[in-house]
């Protein structure tokens, strides 16, 4: 790991580059193992080849190194996944939005039973200081892709071992995807227990992510149930039951793009779903009710919130976290084509970032078929960026380079159950950058550095370095801990002296609450970027009172720094 240099100096905690942004931009770690990655895949399946076909057919499938995202912006991707349901749920809502829905859409079903939809996809961007819900997918791929990638993390230095997923995490995991399809099948009504699932899209084994259609049926057949992977051709409705061959089907997982089956091979299945003959997962009321571009429009308007009843809390919290969207209009024509730098385009039906265009790309072509087509306008939240280690072809290391990168959420019931990161370049996201593609996502420290810790009991400690200049930076534990025993490196801060702040803290509710001990020390770091201790009277490594007050900040913000207790060790205290 190689620890890059503090952002311009700052005492301003608001200002200083967070240990999150510092990783994503300076930690070059590979977290992949490609080994363990082809035996997963391959011992996933229960024999070789898929591994072999990833990479004939999708090498840019798995990048190589993690994204780092802070807890609590994890947690308020859950609060706003949280969200956006509760709206769904009223009944204002969904009768207004169905009520402009296809006919398929709006066959009869009592919301507070029948199938949710599985695999909901909620994607983000995260810029520095924004979190932005872009668009809501009902058959987000790479939940299993992204399971496997989890199995094949490795732990290249201390600061890593707190943030790579273990096999229990991954198990459980797996686990309950399988109950999400019981539980939808239950929620259908059958007290018998599920059986069989197809797996359905347009000609499968062509489909990008075929790989992981394979997955999941033999996720499937491990717990018991008969899978097939088929075209919606080929499934028959007859004698009030849908066949595949001689296999009565239970349950479609659904992976189809016509969302609402109105395409001539999706005769069978649309007959089946409106006879209740079967268990469509995610199904296009589900569709209707959350992936129409539209909507988006909606959850950025308060005052469309406000008369469906939405509570002025979830109000809130979406305006923030959802960008502004509109309906592009004829009328609104000369307002957002002068905007335009500022906006994304989307078409209302569209999936996959298909005729998806940023504004300051658009030429006046395009904005021509923009006009004629059904399009939003969504305010530009930039992705987050990872810089990460180039790798020729030949294996050899190749330099860094910067990947933008998105957030999606896997969501059942209004509840998170992984999230992964997509890193690419271009426009949007594409899983053909070298280098790129799905991403673990690492979760790590705030602001505060509070996330990664050492605790100790009901202790912990926080680590700030200090530069001459005044600039504080907190430091994960874990990773102080690499750099003191020489398995990270801070190559851009070679020839640096730097204080070292070690602030042992007492915990109330897994919050710090009062400061116990405060150890200081100053440190070099050489040409090769190895951090050296350097013999120095103690009131050397103190910080000045605006440091101080800054590394409270840090630590105790928003509820302000209580009063210290008395430090047990007052001959390295300032106090």
């Amino acid at each position: 790991m190689s620890l890059a240099a503090p952002l311009p100096a700052s005492a301003d905690p608001a200002v200083a580059a967070t240990p999150v942004e510092r990783l994503n931009s300076d930690c070059f770690c590979f977290s992949l193992d490609r080994a363990a990655l082809a035996h997963a895949l391959d011992a996933e399946l229960g024999q070789p080849g898929l591994a072999a076909l990833v990479h004939e057919r999708c090498p840019s499938l798995f990048a190589a190194q993690p994204v780092f995202v802070a807890a609590p912006q994890l947690q308020r991707i859950a609060q706003v996944v949280r969200a956006v349901e509760s709206v769904v749920a009223l009944p204002a809502y969904r009768e207004q939005v169905l009520a402009g829905a296809p006919a398929m859409a709006r066959v009869p079903r009592d919301a507070s039973r029948g199938p949710r939809g599985v695999f909901f996809g909620y994607d983000f961007h995260l810029a520095p200081g924004r979190l932005g819900l872009i668009e809501i997918n009902t058959n987000a791929g790479g939940a299993m892709l992204n399971a496997v990638l989890a199995r094949a993390q490795r732990s290249c230095c201390t600061a890593m071992d707190a943030m790579v997923p273990t096999l229990a995490n991954v198990a459980a995991f797996e686990q309950r995807l399988v109950d999400m399809f019981r539980h939808e099948w239950r929620r259908a009504g059958h007290g018998t227990p599920l059986r069989s699932i197809a797996i359905v899209d347009e000609n499968p084994e062509a489909q990008y992510l075929y790989a992981e259609f394979l997955l999941f049926a033999r996720l499937f057949q491990r717990h018991g149930l008969q899978a097939v992977i088929t075209d919606p051709s080929a499934l028959q409705w007859r004698d009030g039951a849908l066949w595949h061959d001689e296999l009565a089907i239970d349950l479609v997982y659904n992976r189809l793009t016509d969302f609402y089956l109105e395409q001539p091979a999706s005769a069978a299945l649309r007959e089946a779903w409106l006879q209740q003959g079967v268990v469509l997962t995610p199904h296009p009321q589900a569709h209707a009710l959350h992936a129409d571009k539209r909507l988006l429009a909606l959850f950025s308007d308060d005052a469309r919130l406000a008369t469906l009843g939405v509570p002025q809390a979830t109000r809130d919290l979406l305006l923030q976290h959802v960008p502004h969207t509109e309906v592009v209009t004829a009328a609104a024509g000369e307002r957002l084509w002068a905007a335009r730098r500022g906006l994304f385009f989307k078409p209302m039906a569209g999936y996959g970032s298909r005729a998806a265009y940023r504004g300051d790309k658009l030429t006046r072509r395009v904005w021509q078929e923009i006009l004629a087509g059904d399009y939003v306008a969504q305010a530009l939240v930039p992705p987050g960026e990872r810089r990460v280690s180039a790798v020729a072809g030949n294996g050899v290391e190749a330099g860094d380079m910067a990947m933008k990168f998105d957030l999606r959420a896997y969501a059942y019931a209004g509840e998170v159950q992984w999230v992964a990161a997509r890193l690419y370049q271009g426009q949007t996201t594409n899983f053909r950058t070298p280098g790129g593609g799905f991403a673990p996502v690492y979760s790590t420290v705030d602001a505060s550095g509070r996330a990664l810790r050492h605790v100790d009991g009901e202790h912990a400690s926080y680590v700030f370095l200090l530069g001459a200049d005044g600039d504080v930076h907190p430091v994960p534990h874990a990773l102080y801990v690499a750099l003191v025993r020489h398995e990270a490196s801070a190559p851009t801060l070679a020839g640096r002296t730097l204080r070292l702040a070690d602030w042992y803290v007492r915990l109330q509710g897994g919050e710090p609450a009062a400061i116990v001990n405060e150890s200081y020390g100053v440190a070099r770091v050489d040409a090769g970027g190895q951090v050296e201790w350097v013999e120095a009277a103690p009131e050397a490594g103190w910080p000045t009172a605006a440091e101080r007050e800054c590394m409270q900040q840090l630590l105790f913000q928003p509820a302000g720094p209580p009063a210290n207790e008395s430090p047990q060790n007052p001959a390295r205290s300032p106090m």
